[in-house]
Parts: C-alpha cells; structure tokens; sequence
C-alpha cells in the first residue's frame, strides 16, 4: 500500500521557551501546533517523554511507560485551578530562553 509523501518537524518539549527552566506541554505547545496547521506540516516527532536520567537526555529515560512530570504545564494548573498563582512565587528566575535542566 503507497503511503502519500508527508513533512513535519522533529522538536522536543523541553526546547519550547518557558519561565521553569524547560518547556512544557503548555500554551507554547499548542501555539507549535497551530504553526505546524497553518504552515501544511503534517506530522511533530517530538522523542521521548519519559523522564530524563544522565545527562538529561531525552533517550537516556528511566521509564519507557512514565511521563517526564518536568513536561506539565504550571502555567495550566494555575489556570485550571489545581495550583494558586503564589504556589509558583517560590520558582528560581530562569531565563525563558534558555534550557536548564539540572536547575
């Protein structure tokens, strides 16, 4: 059976800009999303989800199973009303365009 030609773009969660020292599967997810509808992409690889193990390598997962818990948006549980806006008044300053995992 012939497949039909596809595009997409291979980009992991954790690359998204973000104030929590990666990215999330929040708003910038999403806005990645509505990119790839408009622009015709037909497919996002995204690796792994699981969480990282040595040297925060999205292939080095102790789980094949587990969701990497770093990948939830605190911005969305804020708003759904799992977490209150001081919950998150403790959080380091990272710079929202840069990836820090060990922080």
């Amino acid at each position: 059976m012939p497949f039909p030609r596809t595009s997409g773009i291979l980009l992991h969660p954790t690359s998204f800009p973000g104030p929590y020292g990666i990215g999330d599967l929040g708003n910038r997810a999403r806005q990645f999303i509505d990119f790839l509808a408009q622009s015709g992409q037909q497919i996002w690889q995204i690796l792994p989800l699981g969480p990282t193990g040595f040297g925060n390598s999205p292939y080095m997962c102790f789980s094949a199973m587990a969701g990497n818990p770093l990948l939830i948006s605190l911005d969305d549980l804020v708003e759904q009303g799992f977490l209150n806006a001081s919950d998150l008044c403790g959080c380091p300053d990272f710079d929202p365009d840069f990836v820090e995992f060990d922080r």
